[in-house]
């Protein structure tokens, strides 16, 4: 999932810091790969300061019928990895080093959202907060991921 993510966003980067038509295109990049296609991930907002995306608790439960917890990782560690990768910049690419997970609720139905925000952004490492809510804003959980950035190599 992480090369797939970081294939698809290291395509638009330049393009996204240079104009708003292509910050649409990045923003709209749909799923973030492969896996978050299968579990119906949608990206709704990519920026280096901001990224927001839903995914659908129907297909992604435990057999108790809540909300995977790996579910939340995925969403979190695909809006964290996307976001380091817009902060990489051209030429370099992002690759996930830790992440860890609260989960302090349990989604039922409907969408959960990520909204992920920086919390460090250095030239070699990054640290990402995601935050996954239900439909009510309550706190499904809470995610932190740090990605080293990387210089992608030469051809």
């Amino acid at each position: 999932m992480a090369n797939d993510i970081i294939s698809d966003v290291s395509n638009h980067v330049a393009e996204a810091q240079s104009s708003p038509e292509a910050t649409d295109t990045v923003k709209k990049r749909g799923s973030g790969g492969s896996l978050g296609d299968k579990m119906g991930l949608e990206v709704l907002e990519l920026t280096v300061d901001r990224a927001v995306a839903t995914m659908p608790v129907e297909g992604n439960t435990q057999p108790m019928g809540i909300m995977h917890g790996g579910a939340y990782v995925v969403l979190g560690e695909s809006l964290g990895s996307m976001s380091a990768s817009l902060h990489a910049g051209p030429g370099r690419f992002a690759v996930g080093v830790d992440i860890n997970a609260t989960h302090t609720g349990s989604a039922t139905s409907g969408l959960v959202t990520g909204v992920c925000t920086p919390v460090h952004l250095g030239r070699s490492i990054t640290v990402h907060e995601i935050v996954i809510t239900d439909e009510t804003g309550r706190r499904c959980s809470t995610i932190r991921i740090t990605n080293m950035l990387r210089d992608r190599p030469k051809a």
